[in-house]
């Protein structure tokens, strides 16, 4: 048996164990990873194959999920996310149902005109779920649908995602249209978030209104369509919510000023807005930088934030991405796409490279997978004639990134550690299936549109 073929049954083996016990995934990774490393790197000692090890280490993705979980406990521990809440909530004019397609338009925005996938999540996620919290939306929907929004605006000519596909295509001298690629994988995004919106109770909040200044009595937590109940909310007053003839109440907080503690939080996350999107500034470094300054000038308010950070979630990503950097260097990834160029079947071969694109994706930094998979498929576009490039690069760019709602990629991580601790294990588990389930079924579909018909 083959080393890579042995690191993928590890990889499935592990995945078992933390199912059935109570192990952190990430943990039992990194256990992996050392044990294989050991056995199978090239190295004069065991230090040397250690560090080789320690080199796959997402540094990166371990500051920005701290970081940004560190900057947004102390935004809510000083009423900044209630007061972001209860301004927003106004801004809608009341209306609950469209609160979730406002992050999506708002993520779909900032990916578009050029910001990096997990920054946008990063700024948007606690605040959609502070909303999702506060009045009952289903938190999977409003993670999701801020999670595609992200990937929606993804491949704009101008946008991270899109310049390197279409960087790494123009490289290879294939046929391009980056109009085109945009559009699908906007529109795709779009309909599976319409999909998400009615299955996880969007449906119930179309005709719900809150009134952010009512005080009514405290109502029980309400179930979503489907069947799919939302957790509740958190502690607090209560908006009165309607909905055709009866009348519910919420809880929201009571109405909001800013003092200075809130002014200088929102003061700091413009500077990590403007600083990620358009000085291209690590998002993870400025969120802790940003986070270190209102310690400093409000140490009652930043007290408890650092118990706030998601550490069972750093623990669980970082182990994992650590496990297929592993993979990549050992030649994994390399070797399965050699595999699928020696299929005899072109259109077997596409969906094998769109479903190896989707399943490494989910436990891996898309923008890594899109550069690694467009190259290994070259050699296939370019000997058969058959298999329209565009259409294939098309259904591999959205196969690989409609997959970042896994909780092992960075935005399903993000999503995951900026939930209430209450409701973290409620939206991990989900996503999981739902990351899961889209790695089958998005590079299936993609292939079936793009890809079987000839058109591209």
């Amino acid at each position: 048996m083959s080393v890579e073929l042995i690191s993928i049954l590890i990889l499935a083996v592990i995945f078992v164990i933390a199912t059935v016990r109570p192990i952190n995934l990430g943990a039992l990774a990194i256990v992996a990873a050392f044990l294989l490393g050991i056995v199978v790197l090239e190295g004069a000692d065991l230090e040397e194959k250690t560090d080789a090890v320690f080199a796959g280490f997402p540094g990166d993705l371990f500051v920005i999920l701290v970081g940004v979980t560190f900057l947004f406990a102390i935004a809510k521990g000083n009423g900044t996310v209630d007061w972001m809440i209860q301004a927003s909530i106004r801004a809608v004019g009341g209306r609950v149902g469209l609160i979730p397609w406002v992050m999506f338009g708002i993520t779909a925005c900032l990916t578009a005109i050029g910001a990096v996938v997990p920054a946008s999540v990063a700024i948007i996620a606690p605040i959609g779920m502070g909303f999702a919290v506060r009045y009952r939306i289903n938190p999977i929907l409003m993670g999701l649908l801020i999670i595609n929004g992200a990937s929606a605006g993804g491949f704009s000519p101008i946008s991270i995602f899109g310049g390197i596909t279409n960087g790494v295509v123009d490289k290879a001298g294939l046929p391009g249209n980056p109009t085109l690629l945009f559009l699908a994988s906007f529109f795709f995004n779009l309909a599976i978030s319409v999909f998400v919106f009615f299955f996880w109770g969007g449906r119930e909040l179309l005709g719900r209104r809150v009134d952010p200044s009512a005080t009514e009595a405290d109502a029980p937590a309400e179930a979503g369509a489907g069947g799919h109940s939302a957790p509740a909310g958190e502690p607090g007053t209560t908006a009165t919510l309607t909905s055709g003839r009866t009348q519910q109440t919420h809880e929201v907080p009571a109405d909001i000023g800013l003092d200075r503690d809130r002014a200088l939080t929102l003061v700091g996350l413009a500077i990590l807005t403007v600083g990620a999107l358009f000085f291209s500034l690590d998002v993870g470094m400025l969120a802790i930088t940003v986070a270190a300054i209102l310690t400093l000038l409000s140490p009652d308010s930043a007290r408890n934030a650092v118990s706030q950070v998601a550490w069972p979630t750093v623990l669980l990503v970082c182990g994992i991405v650590l496990y297929v950097s592993l993979l990549e260097t050992i030649g994994t990834i390399t070797w399965l796409g050699e595999e699928v160029a020696t299929i005899g079947a072109p259109l077997l071969a596409a969906l094998i490279i769109c479903l190896i694109g989707g399943a490494v994706s989910a436990f891996a930094s898309t923008t890594g997978i899109l550069g690694a998979l467009i190259p290994l498929a070259v050699p296939f576009l370019t000997g058969d004639s058959s298999i329209g490039a565009v259409g294939l690069i098309t259904a591999l760019a959205i196969s690989s990134s409609v997959v970042d709602s896994s909780p092992f990629s960075t935005s399903g991580a993000l999503t995951v550690a900026n939930t209430p601790e209450e409701h973290r294990d409620y939206v991990y588990k989900r996503l999981m299936r739902w990351g899961f389930s889209m790695v089958i079924v998005v590079p299936l579909t993609t292939w079936l549109i793009f890809v079987v018909p000839g058109w591209l």
